[in-house]
C-alpha cells in the first residue's frame, strides 16, 4: 500500500523539501496533489536521511506547505512509447498537446535510458541527406553521429532546423524506415507555433515526433525534455528498427535551466555560474546517439545551441565540442550579406564524414571536391586580407580570381533558397562548376584521374 505524505517542510523556487520519508530512492518520481484540484509530478534529486529534496516539473505555483499531498511512485521518470507517437505533438514532459488524447501502448521506458555497452556499438557509416549543400557537401552528417550547430542570437537556426526536418532523408534510393524526433526547449510561443505549422504545411509531420517546451513553461520541464525525446528515439531505432534523426534546440536553454536549478539548490558554481557537472549532463545526452551491432536502426543527433555573445569558447559550445564529432558554425557576417544558410565553412567540420561518403555512399569524387573547396576558400580569406591592405586593383590576377571564386562560392554553394532541396549530385556538380573558375594548376588537393573526369574550365 502506497504511503501519502501530508504537507511540505519548505518551498524554494522549483524545489520542495519533504520530511519523514521512508524507502525513497534517488531519481524516484513523486505525484503531488495540490489542494485536491491540481496534480503535479516531481523527482527526488537529493536524500538526507528521512529528508527528500524534490524538483517539481510543472513548477511550484499554487503550492503551499499545508495544501500538498505527496505520494512516492517507486519508479523513475517513465514515458509510454509507441509508433503511434509519429505525427503527434507533446509538451516538455511528454504529455500530448495536440488534442488527440493519450498515446496508445503499454511499453513504458525510463527516460534516463539504459547504459550502452561500448563494445556493442558499430562505427557510423552512410550519410543522411539534408538537401543543404554546405552540410551535405562539406560537413556531411553520418548516421549515428552527433553533429551540433553553433549559432547566435538573431541567426536563422530555427529556420535551418525546420528546413532540415522537412528535407532530411536517407537518400533517394533508400528503402529503410526513417523518422525525426524534434525537441524544442525554452522557445517563445510564436517559435513553437512556427515549427508546428511548418511541419504540418510541408506534409512531413506524419514521420515527426514533436516535443515543445515553451519559454513560459516551468524550468524543470526543460531539463527532462531532451531525455524524453531521446528515449522515444531509442525505442523507434532499436525496437522498431528505424533510422532516427534527433534535433534538439536550444541546448543553451537546457544549460541555463540547469544553472538556475543548481543555484536554487545552493551548489557551488563553476565557469560562468554553471554547475560543475555541466559536462557530464551534456555527455549523458549527446552519447545517446549511435548504432548498435545487430540492429538495423540508428540514432543521429543535431543539437542546436546559441553561443552567448557569439563566444565559441563559452562553456556550453566549448564542452559540446569536446563530446561531439564536429560542429556546424553559423556566421553573422554571412547573415549580414543575406546569405542563407549562413554556414561558416572554415571552422565547421564533420569528423566522421570521411567514412560515410565517396564511392558506394555518395559519389567517388566527394572527398576530393570537399578538400579542394576548403583549400580554395581558405585562400580567399588570404586574398581578401591582402586586398584590404593594398587595394583590390593591386592584386595579382590569381588573387583576383580567388576573390571572384569566394563571392560565387558564398552565393551559389553556401547560399540557397530555404525551400531548395538539393541532391548530393547537384551539390557536387556546383562544386565542380566553381572549381572550374580556377586554373587546373591551383587544384592540388584532387587526384589527377578525378580531375581528368570532372574538371571543366569555366568559359570566360
Amino acid at each position: 500500500m502506497a504511503i501519502e505524505y501530508l504537507g511540505l517542510s519548505s518551498i524554494n523556487g522549483p524545489l520542495v523539501v519533504l520530511d519523514g520519508v521512508e524507502n525513497a530512492a534517488y531519481d524516484e518520481i513523486v505525484e503531488m496533489n495540490v489542494g485536491g484540484q491540481e496534480r503535479k509530478l516531481g523527482k527526488i534529486i537529493e536524500l538526507y536521511g528521512e529528508k527528500a529534496i524534490i524538483q517539481v516539473f510543472e513548477g511550484t505555483e499554487n503550492m503551499a506547505l499545508r495544501n500538498t499531498h505527496t505520494r512516492l511512485t517507486g519508479h523513475p521518470m517513465e514515458i509510454v512509447v509507441s509508433e503511434e507517437m509519429l505525427g503527434r505533438t507533446f509538451n516538455g514532459i511528454g504529455q500530448p498537446i495536440d488534442g488527440l488524447g493519450p498515446v496508445p501502448g503499454n511499453v513504458r521506458l525510463d527516460v534516463n535510458g539504459k547504459p550502452l555497452n561500448p563494445v556493442s556499438r558499430e562505427y557510423p557509416r552512410n550519410y543522411i541527406r539534408t538537401g543543404i549543400s554546405a552540410i551535405d557537401g562539406l560537413t556531411t552528417l553520418i548516421r549515428g553521429q552527433k553533429l551540433p550547430i553553433f549559432s547566435g542570437n538573431g541567426l536563422p537556426h530555427d529556420q535551418l532546423a525546420a528546413q532540415i526536418v522537412q528535407q532530411a532523408s536517407l537518400g533517394d534510393d533508400s528503402s529503410e524506415k526513417f523518422a525525426i524526433v524534434f525537441a524544442a526547449m525554452g522557445v517563445k510561443y510564436e517559435v513553437g507555433d512556427y515549427f508546428r505549422r511548418t511541419f504540418e504545411e510541408s506534409g512531413v509531420s506524419d514521420h515527426v515526433v514533436t516535443f515543445i517546451n515553451l519559454a513560459n513553461d516551468p524550468v524543470m520541464e526543460r531539463l527532462i525534455t531532451p531525455k524524453i525525446a531521446l528515449t522515444t528515439a531509442e525505442y523507434l531505432a532499436f525496437e522498431k528498427h528505424m533510422h532516427i534523426l534527433v534535433i534538439l534546440t536550444d541546448m543553451t536553454s537546457f544549460a541555463e535551466a540547469m544553472r538556475e536549478v543548481s543555484s536554487s539548490k545552493g551548489e557551488i558554481p563553476s565557469r560562468k555560474g554553471y554547475p560543475g557537472y555541466l559536462y557530464s549532463e551534456l555527455a549523458a545526452i549527446y552519447e545517446r546517439a549511435g548504432i548498435v551491432a545487430g540492429i538495423n536502426g540508428s540514432v543521429t543527433q543535431i543539437p542546436i545551441l546559441t553561443m552567448p555573445n557569439d563566444d565559441i569558447t563559452h562553456p556550453i559550445p566549448d564542452l559540446t565540442g569536446y563530446i561531439t564529432e564536429g560542429q556546424i558554425v553559423l556566421d553573422r557576417g554571412l547573415q549580414g550579406q543575406s546569405i542563407y544558410p549562413p554556414v561558416s565553412v572554415l571552422p565547421s567540420l564533420s569528423r566522421l564524414m570521411k567514412d560515410g561518403i565517396g564511392d558506394g555512399f555518395t559519389r567517388a569524387d566527394h572527398q576530393d571536391v570537399a578538400n579542394q573547396l576548403f583549400s580554395c576558400y581558405a585562400k580567399v580569406g588570404d586574398a581578401r586580407a591582402l586586398a584590404s591592405v593594398i587595394g583590390e586593383d593591386e592584386l595579382s590576377p590569381i588573387d583576383k580570381l580567388y576573390l571572384k571564386f569566394g563571392k560565387e562560392f558564398e552565393t551559389r554553394f553556401i547560399g540557397q533558397d530555404p525551400h531548395e532541396n538539393r541532391s548530393i549530385l547537384k551539390t557536387l556538380d556546383i562544386g565542380w562548376e566553381l572549381l572550374g573558375m580556377l586554373p587546373r594548376t591551383e587544384l592540388d588537393r584532387i587526384d589527377t584521374k578525378v580531375l581528368d573526369q570532372y574538371y571543366k574550365p569555366a568559359a570566360d
